[in-house]
């Protein structure tokens, strides 16, 4: 924008703001949403490195795009743990989709967040810094103790092969856990595109299916506000609720009277 206007950025008013980004939906006749938001973005970094408010430039607000989170169907979810070859990654899965964990919550967790006697599992100063307790199934938990019988873990129940030394983390890395998660769903025949945060979705929409109360699902995944919940009643299939598609119909109706 500087060079656009041969001046410093700081000498840039309100009026040739407005005009660069007009310039920059003009510019061609698909502009890149992604490069305007982008410039938004940046012009309010200045405002801030300059304290000065957000509103001297007039800058439009970017709105958020609505997007329907993607969800994994019960079969899917069968055919991941099917297709896992090793423990460690049944368990990961099972976890992440059983609990409804986020990546940083599955990594974080410690042996002595497990209770196998009260079937609950403890997460720990999770986002928001909050703590919350989720019920663990009982396919975990046998699977769960042969893991442990097996791998001898110490603190954290999934570690990585981090060599030790200066900010040395022994903890299941971030990009790890992705792993898994895209290599199994590959293996499953899978076609949708599936991230980790994608079987915690799943996690929330079957709760929902299952009769389970929105205020319940909130507080298993730990949602500071009831209105991101909401959202998965968008993807939710309730009996009371469920819609067909009228070419089942057709078919039935057509077939019984062989037309």
């Amino acid at each position: 924008m500087a060079l656009h206007f041969g001046c410093l950025p700081t000498e840039i008013d309100a009026e040739q703001v407005q005009d660069y980004l007009y310039h920059l939906q003009q510019r061609s006749k698909s502009p890149s949403q992604t490069y305007f938001k982008h410039t938004v973005y940046g012009l309010r970094f200045l405002l801030k490195t300059e304290n000065l408010p957000y509103d001297h430039l007039h800058l439009p607000s970017i709105s958020k795009e609505k997007k329907l989170p993607v969800i994994l169907s019960r079969e899917e979810i069968w055919r991941m743990l099917q297709q896992a070859d090793l423990l460690k990654h049944r368990l990961l899965i099972g976890l992440i989709y059983g609990c409804g964990l986020r990546c940083m919550e599955v990594r974080n967790l410690a042996l002595k967040h497990l209770d196998f006697d009260r079937k609950l599992l403890h997460i720990v100063q999770s986002k928001g810094k909050k703590d919350r307790y989720v019920p663990l199934s009982e396919h975990l938990i046998r699977g769960l103790k042969s893991y442990i019988s097996a791998e001898h873990p110490t603190t954290f129940l999934f570690t990585g092969n981090s060599k030790e030394g200066k900010g040395f983390d022994s903890r299941y890395s971030q990009r790890g856990v992705q792993w898994v998660v895209k290599t199994v769903c590959k293996k499953a025949g899978i076609l949708k595109e599936v991230h980790t945060h994608t079987l915690r979705h799943s996690y929330a929409t079957h709760l929902l299916e299952d009769g389970v109360n929105i205020l319940q699902v909130q507080k298993l995944l730990g949602h500071e506000r009831v209105e991101s919940t909401m959202e998965y009643l968008h993807v939710c299939q309730l009996a009371q609720q469920k819609v067909h598609s009228p070419l089942d119909i057709v078919f039935s109706l057509c077939s019984r009277t062989g037309k």
